[in-house]
This record gives structure tokens, sequence and C-alpha cells, in this order.
């Protein structure tokens, strides 16, 4: 469900983003919402490393890794590369 948001800028920052997004072929609100998820994934650290570990285990089950196998193997890749930093 979308909801509305209502703020005060200054009269020709409007205009030149709405000018830019006509440009593009989109409208002020597509472009607003568009800035308002790229600042918050920008932000969202935890939300962007949630999204990274279920990209990783979907790559994983794909290749055929048991979840069981998943941990042994960060397990390996954390002991190799402490030894090529010693």
């Amino acid at each position: 469900m979308q909801t509305q948001l209502i703020i005060r800028v200054d009269a020709d920052l409007k205009n030149k983003v709405s000018q830019l997004a006509a440009a593009e072929g989109k409208n002020l609100s597509e472009t607003m919402r568009e800035l308002m998820i790229q600042y918050v994934r920008d932000r969202d650290r935890k939300g962007y490393i949630m999204a990274l570990w279920d990209e990783l285990g979907k790559e994983a089950r794909a290749r055929g890794f048991a979840e069981q196998e998943i941990d042994s193997i960060i397990q390996q890749v954390r002991k190799e590369n402490a030894q090529s930093r010693s």
C-alpha cells in the first residue's frame, strides 16, 4: 500500500528536479521514490548484508551445496584468508 508524503522544497529545486525527471521520461513522484529507495539502500547496512546472504545462499543451493557444507566452506575460506595475511 502506498502512502502520500508531503515535503517542502525550494521552488527552483522542484523545477530542476521535475525537468530532469521529465528528460528521463519519469514524473517527479517516480524520481523521488527512486531517490528514497537508493537513500535507504545506501544507509541500511543490515538490510544489505541480509540481502547479500540470501543471494549467496541461493547461489550455493543452485550449485548443489547442502547447508551443512556451507559452514565448513566458510570456515575453510576464513582459514585460508588468515594464513595468506600472515
